[in-house]
């Protein structure tokens, strides 16, 4: 891992000495190596130690206040600013619009399209020949934090609207005009490049890795109500998720409650979330090898 005492690696690098400067720092500061509050070096100290001009520090540090990663102030430096996290807890059921809120975070949702498409190797869990496909940018005070692409089937939500789900929880849409109501589901975490579409949306580079949280959503019977994929901002979201001891550790599981109809026990609970515990540690991973010195944000 590279720290600011390491100029060596912005040698011989083809973009503008700002640039790498700025990246340089940035990696550090979204890596923890910098973690919030921490005072920088000033600009006199980073010239010295990269030999670059007074002008490339402060375009370098300009960019890094715009994207408000550091405060800077007259006389006091530059100090590594407070993350602007909204972490979600990936094991329960309830959506981001909703957790995000329940922070007091103001969030903001833009129905950017919504179709009828026929059902696919994906979709065909839902039961249904065709499915309603709705894409959606996910903000949090203004900050784009999630791209989510959801497939519902038909024709059960065949009335649903873009009215219906701007600047509003899908799943209290569902409940409220559907009477559908969410009980459990399946999710699956990883870390992938944010393709060439969705990568401008999220305010990113191509390329660049984002968090992608995939599933499927049933009802209190049972049945499929819906498919989702959702890229998270890595910069601005963070996965949570309670991790309970299994049978094999001599602690009691933890005894979840579940619906009558429901006949998932309480193993398969603790199994899943050993697994999810295991891919999240897989997933950070995967980000440090994409951030690395040889990745697409270095």
């Amino acid at each position: 891992m590279h720290t600011t005492d390491d100029p060596g690696h912005l040698l011989g690098g083809n973009e503008p000495l700002h640039l790498q400067l700025r990246e340089h720092l940035r990696a550090q500061i979204l890596n923890h190596s910098l973690p919030p509050g921490t005072s920088l070096p000033s600009e006199a100290q980073l010239q010295a130690r990269f030999g670059v001009s007074r002008s490339v520090v402060r375009q370098a540090l300009g960019a890094l206040e715009a994207d408000g990663l550091i405060l800077r102030g007259r006389g006091r430096g530059s100090t590594v600013a407070p993350r602007r996290e909204h972490h979600r807890q990936v094991h329960q059921t309830s959506g981001l619009s909703t957790q995000v809120a329940g922070t007091g975070a103001t969030v903001g949702t833009e129905v950017l399209r919504l179709s009828v498409q026929q059902s696919d190797a994906a979709t065909s869990v839902l039961g249904t020949a065709q499915v309603i496909s709705i894409e959606r940018l996910r903000t949090a005070d203004g900050v784009p934090i999630a791209v989510i692409h959801t497939w519902l089937p038909l024709p059960q939500f065949a009335s649903l609207t873009a009215a219906d789900l701007t600047n509003a929880s899908l799943h209290e849409v569902m409940g409220r005009k559907f009477g559908v109501q969410i009980a459990s589901g399946k999710r699956q975490i990883r870390a992938v490049p944010g393709d060439r579409d969705l990568a401008p949306l999220l305010g990113l580079k191509p390329a660049s890795p984002v968090l992608l949280l995939e599933g499927t959503s049933y009802d209190a019977d049972g049945r499929a109500v819906e498919v989702f994929s959702t890229w998270h901002h890595p910069d601005h979201v963070v996965f949570d998720i309670d991790v309970t001891a299994g049978s094999d550790s001599g602690v009691e599981p933890f005894r979840a409650p579940v619906s009558k109809d429901d006949d998932i026990r309480a193993e398969a609970v603790a199994e899943r979330a050993r697994i999810l515990g295991g891919e999240l540690l897989r997933l950070a991973g995967d980000l440090e090898a994409l951030n690395g010195p040889d990745g697409p944000n270095s």
